[in-house]
């Protein structure tokens, strides 16, 4: 018996040993091994942080340059060198399990500039497009995903309205539950909105609306602000704000967290990414409901809500497999719906409501292969489809006011080459082109928008202390013709530790399907609106059915079907000085001139009153002022910004226009507090609505590394801006109605636990409880409790 058991223990003993043996050599074949050398100039640089990103594996180099990772499982990784006076260096890398050559790397002095980054300098690569942020030569931002996470946002416009130069604005009205941004005075229908570099579509009067993107599973927020038609086409007037997806999984993570507060506010979310298929490929998936009651900031007239309660579903994941040694699939998707009902009790019994529901779907499919270390290729295509579903009704006799079902979808297809020589230069082109079709019972005529597209992109270093970046892009759509945007960008590196830039780009933004084709009717406002293209057809018709009591001719004559394209010029210009690690601060001069802008203007009267506008193109207008960013961090996990805007934003044509005493700008301006009128100057003009002349916010972020605690405090300013036109003069002035300066103070405080598996969170937003009935989309104030579990393998 005792031979038995000692036989049968040996055996398992054996088994064991031949399990481990065989486990060993499935994870060495499934890992490897590489090095390499990091120089400047021909010297080895010591003691310079290497960082395998998303391994958690970090090394320094010795007194040779060399450094090496051993053990490290198969896959895509980027690796980033780091080390003061020199700008961060990033390089993708892919192990399968075959040797490597060591890798020789030269570090550049000096800091990038192309990107400006809030919370950390962040410079990685979207894998499924070559087109990113370093080749605009306007300033770009970064916002990563640490900073949204220590913020507590719940949407993107909550993460947004803190940044420096960048405001949020609303449309609450017929059914619209628009909340849109503003950037450097341009207003939201002039910024394009993307996910992963594709251009999302749905907007309300111009606005897309950034309450319907939730914040899970962005890996970062890239933003540039002014002209970048030259890198993203039409749209990008303004600007770009590119929200880039989770991508680059290395260990299997799942993580969960639910949010509850105020307004009953509800927002849960379940986010998982893991390896798959031996680590050849990756997948990312994230799932968010958020809902909402509303808020009313004009109860005193209203009952009931003037911002809407609602549902938010979200789904969106992203995929990415390598099919060959240098190729890779890459798949993602979102889909997102919103609906809400809100109602409004205007007295006297007159009840009404409207609902909305809104749904999106995008989905993208990429090919990439890489030739050679210097020749890269991706082949994409792109879909994206959105439906608002909006009705007006009156609650009692439930008789519509108004409804409109609206559909617009996009085709996108684009092949994109990239060729590097080394760290001299970097190059980008493409070709491509694009189908976008709308369904709107609104729409008189319209037809397909077909757009084709081509470009060349790229930096180079001429010399040591020089970068210049620049493109060339040529749209051309069916509706209006060709556009060639340029923009170039120089850096110059003064000293290690200050540089100057310097930049300027073209946008353009063709005429859309709402500004030509639209006849829309607005029964409470009592105005209809009539699209360029088909406004002398559709005036012919209602003067037939003896709608049209007069017909401002002159208008017409020089309006109908004349639509011009917009056009953009920005310059900027700044200095950035980074003396340390610890200390950033960079001051950047901005001027956007604008011609052709498009704008309401009325056209004819109706038989009963009825105002009837059409578009046109005014001559030009000017965005123009300065940004200062500051960052510091005096000791150790203490992290301080704050940044300051002064904007200028004026129509150049009134200004033109009172001078010249032409009407209605002609008319005097009265002041209600005196009773007396006299005649405007060019001087009374006080700039386009919805403009402020003083932004400003500031923030603090501590970590107490003892208790494993983040708590930060943020404080946004925003100065007076005008609301309207009281005096009917049809321009701003001093009289007229101004939303007053105010702040916003939120704060947040995380606490992690469990080896950082768990973390509770408590946030309050607007401590101090500031509305305004002038700001129906800006709540009082709002405390939150969250908590969150994160399922990952510990180090």
């Amino acid at each position: 018996m005792k031979n038995q058991n000692t036989n049968a223990s040996v055996q398992k003993t054996i088994l064991t040993c031949l399990l481990v043996l065989y486990i060993s050599f499935v994870q060495a074949q499934n890992s490897s091994d590489f090095s390499g050398f990091v120089y400047h100039g021909g010297n080895p640089l010591q003691k310079v942080l290497v960082t395998l990103e998303s391994s958690g594996k970090s090394v320094l180099s010795d007194r040779t340059g060399y450094f090496s990772f051993s053990g490290v499982s198969n896959g895509t990784y980027n690796i980033r060198i780091t080390t003061m006076g020199f700008k961060d260096y990033i390089r993708q890398i892919v192990l399968n399990g075959s040797a490597m050559k060591p890798l020789h790397i030269t570090m550049e002095p000096g800091i990038d500039l192309n990107e400006v980054s809030v919370k950390g300098r962040s410079k990685k690569s979207n894998p499924e497009s070559l087109v990113n942020a370093q080749y605009s030569a306007m300033p770009v931002t970064i916002i990563d995903r640490k900073t949204i996470e220590l913020m507590g946002s719940r949407r993107l416009d909550e993460v947004l309205k803190e940044q420096t130069g960048i405001a949020i604005v609303n449309n609450i009205s017929g059914g619209a539950r628009s909340v849109g941004v503003q950037m450097q005075g341009f207003g939201s229908e002039y910024i394009m909105v993307l996910i992963d570099g594709q251009p999302m579509v749905g907007r309300n009067n111009g606005n897309f609306d950034l309450s319907r993107i939730s914040i899970s599973n962005i890996e970062r927020i890239e933003i540039i602000k002014g002209a970048s038609s030259s890198l993203y086409g039409s749209e990008a007037l303004g600007g770009t704000i590119n929200i880039i997806t989770r991508h680059g999984v290395v260990d299997p993570q799942l993580q969960t967290s639910v949010s509850y507060g105020s307004l009953n506010i509800l927002d849960a979310t379940v986010e998982g990414e893991t390896p798959f298929a031996q680590n050849k490929g990756t997948a990312n998936l994230a799932a968010n409901y958020y809902r909402t009651d509303g808020f009313n900031t004009n109860s005193k007239y209203i009952k009931g809500t003037t911002s809407p309660p609602y549902d938010n579903y979200s789904l969106q994941g992203r995929s990415r497999y390598q099919t060959g040694a240098e190729s890779y699939l890459n798949l993602s998707g979102r889909y997102g719906l919103r609906r809400s009902f809100m109602q409004k009790d205007f007295g006297l019994g007159h009840i009404s409501g409207d609902h909305q529901d809104e749904q999106d779907l995008n989905l993208s499919l990429s090919f990439d292969h890489r030739f050679n270390t210097n020749l890269r290729s991706i082949t994409r295509y792109y879909l994206t489809h959105y439906t608002a579903d909006m009705s007006v009704a009156w609650q009692q006799s439930n008789n519509a006011v108004s409804q409109d079902v609206f559909k617009q979808t996009l085709h996108r297809i684009e092949q994109q080459f990239s060729y590097s020589n080394n760290n001299s230069y970097q190059l980008v082109g493409g070709i491509g082109g694009s189908l976008e079709n709308m369904n709107d019972k609104s729409l008189n005529g319209v037809n397909s928008l077909q757009t084709f597209f081509s470009y060349v992109q790229g930096e180079w270093s001429p010399v040591q202390k020089v970068k210049a970046v620049g493109g060339l892009r040529y749209d051309h759509t069916n509706n209006f013709g060709g556009r060639l945007n340029p923009s170039f960008g120089l850096q110059y590196f003064l000293t290690p530790k200050l540089t100057f830039k310097t930049g300027i780009g073209t946008g353009f933004k063709a005429p859309d399907f709402k500004t030509n084709y639209l006849v829309f009717f607005n029964p409470n406002g009592n105005y209809l609106v009539i699209g360029n293209a088909v406004l002398a057809p559709t005036l012919q018709q209602l003067k037939q059915d003896g709608q049209i009591s007069e017909i401002r001719q002159y208008v017409l004559n020089q309006t109908a079907g004349n639509l011009q394209a917009e056009k953009s010029t920005s310059y900027n210009a700044g200095l950035v000085l980074e003396s340390s690690k610890k200390f950033k601060i960079e001051g950047n001069l901005f001027y956007h001139k604008i011609t052709n802008q498009i704008n309401s203007i009325q056209v004819a009267t109706g038989t009963n009153s009825q105002i009837i506008y059409t578009y046109q193109n005014l001559p030009k207008a000017v965005n123009k002022g300065f940004e200062i960013a500051l960052k510091l961090s005096p000791i150790k996990n203490l992290e301080i910004s704050a940044g300051y805007q002064y904007l200028i934003a004026k129509d150049l044509s009134i200004k033109d226009s009172i001078s010249a005493g032409k009407w209605p700008y002609s008319q005097n301006i009265h002041d209600p507090a005196t009773g007396n009128s006299y005649k405007p100057s060019p001087s009374d003009y006080w700039g386009i609505e919805n403009r402020s002349r003083h932004m400003a916010n500031t923030s603090i972020f501590y970590r107490y590394t003892p208790w494993k605690l983040n708590a930060n405090i943020r404080v946004n300013f925003r100065g007076k801006y005008p609301f309207g036109d009281r005096n009917g003069n049809q321009f701003i002035d001093q009289y007229d109605i101004f939303v007053k300066n105010y702040w916003l103070t939120n704060a947040s405080i995380e606490k992690q636990l469990l080896k950082d598996h768990l973390s509770i969170r408590f946030t309050a937003d607007n401590i101090f409880n500031y509305t305004d009935p002038l700001m129906p989309g800006q709540p009082g104030r709002i405390v939150l409790a969250g908590i969150s579990y994160r399922f990952f393998k510990d180090q």
